[in-house]
């Protein structure tokens, strides 16, 4: 059969229309994008810690920058996915989220076993990616109905972070980042999930979803460990 004739999904039971080779490619670019999004993510972070650029940024006026370029680059990637400059904007992005990761990773670097807790935090996001990316290739059943409730969700940690940011509360903090793992890893799995079933064919999209659930697990965990693992001088 050729494989550029469009297809229902062989389980008939999600109505997309797309072929199976096309929804390989989405999942394989995307695999390939989120790799080489982890480039400028690092750069940005040890620029933000070798130049303290981020130190004051805390409190509101962290959260004004951090919300303003976050959302000013997601539209920017909205309207430049089907383009040639879609990849340079979402490398942009994820440069600006390693740059506003650096004042987590400094304060954590404060630490003793600082550099142990950013591995463990690395290592245990990359076994949600693992595990999330492995579910989604078994679980049968269309997955499209969990993302009214895991935006909820997100709405719903947002909200309790901006609290918290006035509040400055450590057992606030706690309970909004063991709610962020959970929030964003089911979100790895349905967002994995779309591409396969061929619910999201443009990779750069993809991409951003993919990369915003990682980079939500990775600091939050960061955080909890921190908090809960931070060894003082």
């Amino acid at each position: 059969m050729n494989e550029q004739v469009q297809t229902i999904d062989p389980s008939n039971a999600f109505g997309y229309v797309t072929s199976p080779a096309e929804r390989n490619k989405v999942l394989r670019n995307t695999y390939w994008l989120l790799a080489l999004s982890l480039i400028p993510t690092v750069l940005g972070a040890w620029l933000g810690v070798a130049t303290g650029i981020t130190r004051s940024m805390g409190g509101i006026m962290g959260m004004v920058v951090f919300l303003a370029g976050a959302f000013g680059f997601m539209y920017a990637i909205e309207k430049t996915k089907n383009s040639a400059a879609g990849v340079p904007v979402l490398l942009g992005f994820t440069f600006f989220m390693g740059l506003m990761l650096s004042r987590l990773i400094a304060m954590v670097l404060g630490f003793k076993n600082g550099p142990d807790l950013i591995m463990t935090a690395f290592g245990g996001t990359a076994g949600v990616f693992f595990a999330m990316a492995s579910l989604s290739t078994v679980i049968k059943r269309d997955l499209s109905g969990m993302g009214k409730w895991l935006f909820v969700g997100a709405i719903v940690l947002m909200v309790g972070g901006i609290i918290n940011a006035f509040v400055g509360s450590s057992a606030g903090m706690m309970a909004i980042s063991v709610a962020a793992i959970g929030i964003f890893s089911a979100y790895m799995l349905y967002d994995i999930k779309q591409i396969i079933d061929g619910g999201e064919t443009n990779y750069i999209s993809a991409t951003l979803a993919l990369y915003l659930d990682i980079i939500n697990v990775f600091q939050s965990l960061l955080a909890l460990l921190g908090i809960m693992g931070g060894e003082r001088d």
